[in-house]
């Protein structure tokens, strides 16, 4: 017999949210990480790389490499390729863009 969690799993699978929804809710699940708000606090400051960004929060590079890859799912930094290196940047128009779309989201618009 599956568990209550499992049952609530594939349920969730199965009725796949609208886009709108899946945008909000990666966009809230970056924020919702300290590691990942330490890494957009440092970014505010100034563009860093991989190497830097790793010596800021203390964690090895698969993981931070992770964390940079659900901020930049969630529209939240750009990256780009200076020889081996990679910068990363802190997109700051992604806030307002976000709380845009939200507020059309809630009907809050306006």
């Amino acid at each position: 017999m599956p568990s209550p969690a499992r049952i609530r799993s594939t349920l969730a699978t199965m009725t796949a949210a609208p886009d709108d929804v899946r945008e909000l809710r990666a966009f809230h699940k970056a924020l919702a990480d300290v590691t990942r708000l330490r890494i957009l606090h440092r970014l505010a400051e100034a563009p860093a790389t991989v190497t830097e960004i790793i010596e800021h929060v203390d964690l090895s590079q698969p993981l931070v490499s992770w964390h940079l890859r659900t901020l930049r799912a969630a529209g939240l930094i750009e990256t780009r390729r200076t020889g081996r290196e990679v910068v990363c940047s802190f997109r700051r128009d992604a806030l307002d863009a976000f709380v845009q779309r939200e507020r059309e989201f809630l009907g809050m618009a306006g």
